[in-house]
């Protein structure tokens, strides 16, 4: 094999496989080295001139210590025809290289048999570096295929000379594709394997809906809109949150489209999937509001501490509001990020007269009074022992009937009722700190959600505790676990 036949083969291989000559003559200097120490027993290098095409092949002894016996992580036995001693090296370190000039050797049959195997493996291992490296960067983008195969529910498909795949997960429900079709699909993942590149797709995924409204969109894609957040149940619904960085500009109408031609153009290309363009506000009850349409909310009461709220919507809006199977409310919560739960004005109304009886009881209690006077204070805003005894004595001398008298009989005992409020509070959180896994923080939380001695927290549920606190379920279960225990469940 000359120098000539060489630039040949690297030429052939390089435009045929779409990679570069220095990768070639690199494949090629290996399996030329392969052929070599097949047919001649010892370690090789081979070097190819860039220019000539000329190779020179050099024997190589690998430098090791000089107590070493078994070398490599295949601890192959010291061999004379492979290793050198480092005290007999020149000089030269361990795993480093002795060289000598050896002769080309001619290749015959199985030599060019044992090159063509290493050529043709390197190669493949460079195409798919190759196909790798390139789709790498096109993750996240939307591209059309045309489907190839589908085997066991996954679809296989042609990217253009590469194949990918869109998982059974990954398609939408009920779905028809059919070898032949052209799908747009989204890039979700790109691995290298032995058996090639492999391009994961997906037509569920909600970055492929964002992409399609950018690529329908000319505002989206120029800026001027900006996609905060989307959340789909696909081939069924979807809710997409905007706003637009210009206030003149209606981006929920943009979105649409005329005669909802943008809109639609995305819902036919997600098999019919609908789309809700949602006005997103930097007020988070206000974009919850928003998120909720089509059912008109009422009322929303919003609690920080707990990342959720609560909606109430007028009896008939219920359906709507909840959706079917709960879709509404669902894609709501997904696209805000709150937990939300809705109820009706009717249901709303029977939960608040329940609290209100409740703090009646535990007013009437702490203060020492019958339920009329409770209803009066509560009545007039005054629902706690805190409000009572922290209240203006002039508010409270105006409510009918209260005169300066009672009014300081009552705070009196609003103070009283706080201190031992407070004593029992020190002692049940030193008693539930003493529990394994529970500290001042939890103690706080705990305490704010009504749960204060060792029995509440000993009936709380896994699921409930993490509502509560963020801690994983194993160390809720194990809290609740070492409460019961302490309070006496297992004896």
């Amino acid at each position: 094999m000359d120098g000539k036949e060489l630039f040949l083969i690297v030429e052939a291989i390089s435009n045929e496989k779409n990679i570069s000559k220095e990768e070639v003559f690199i494949s090629l200097e290996e399996a030329l080295a392969v052929a070599t120490r097949k047919k001649k027993g010892f370690d090789v290098q081979i070097n190819i001139d860039r220019k000539t095409g000329d190779y020179v092949t050099k024997r190589q002894w690998l430098v090791v210590a000089d107590d070493a016996r078994y070398i490599g992580e295949h601890e192959i036995e010291f061999d004379p025809e492979l290793h050198i001693r480092e005290m007999d090296a020149e000089g030269l370190k361990v795993d480093e290289y002795v060289t000598e000039p050896a002769e080309n050797i001619d290749f015959g049959r199985i030599a060019a048999q044992v090159a063509k195997q290493v050529i043709i493996q390197k190669v493949r291992e460079a195409e798919r570096d190759v196909v790798v490296d390139n789709y790498s960067q096109k993750v996240g983008e939307v591209v059309t295929v045309n489907v190839k195969r589908i085997d066991r529910g996954n679809v296989y498909v042609d990217m253009g000379g590469v194949d990918g795949m869109i998982s059974k997960y990954d398609l939408i429900p009920n779905e028809s594709l059919r070898k032949g079709d052209r799908v747009r699909t989204f890039i979700k993942e790109v691995k290298s394997s032995p058996r090639g590149a492999q391009i994961f797709l997906s037509r569920t995924a909600n970055e492929m809906m964002i992409r399609l409204f950018e690529m329908e969109v000319p505002e989206i894609s120029e800026g001027v809109i900006e996609i905060i957040s989307a959340a789909r149940d696909p081939g069924l619904r979807s809710k997409l949150s905007v706003k637009a960085k210009d206030k003149r500009l209606d981006p929920i109408g943009s979105c649409i489209g005329m005669r909802g031609a943008r809109v639609q153009a995305v819902s036919n290309e997600l098999n019919g999937e609908r789309v809700d363009i949602i006005l997103w506000d930097e007020d988070p009850a206000q974009f919850v509001i928003n998120a909720m349409a089509p059912a008109e909310v009422s009322a929303i009461v919003v609690d920080e501490d707990r990342g959720s709220m609560e909606i109430t919507v007028a009896d008939d809006q219920l359906a709507l509001a909840i959706g079917r199977g709960g879709q509404n409310i669902k894609l709501a919560s997904k696209l805000t990020g709150w937990k939300l739960n809705v109820m009706s004005l009717t249901e709303a109304d029977e939960k608040q007269a329940e609290e209100d009886k409740k703090a009646l009881g535990v007013l009437a209690e702490q203060l020492g009074v019958d339920e009329e006077v409770a209803g009066v204070l509560i009545e007039e805003g005054f629902s706690s022992v805190d409000a009572v005894a922290d209240a203006d004595p002039d508010s409270l001398t105006n409510i009918q009937e209260f005169d300066g008298k009672i009014v300081a009989e009552l705070q009196e005992r609003a103070s009283d009722a706080q201190l031992v409020q407070a004593i029992g509070d020190a002692e049940a959180s030193e008693t539930l700190q003493e529990i394994e896994g529970v500290d001042a923080d939890l103690v706080d939380i705990l305490f704010d959600n009504e749960v204060k001695n060792l029995d509440d927290l000993a009936e709380l549920s896994t699921d409930e505790l993490t509502d509560l606190y963020n801690i994983d379920s194993e160390k809720a279960a194990s809290i609740i676990m070492n409460a019961r225990e302490k309070a006496g469940w297992f004896k």
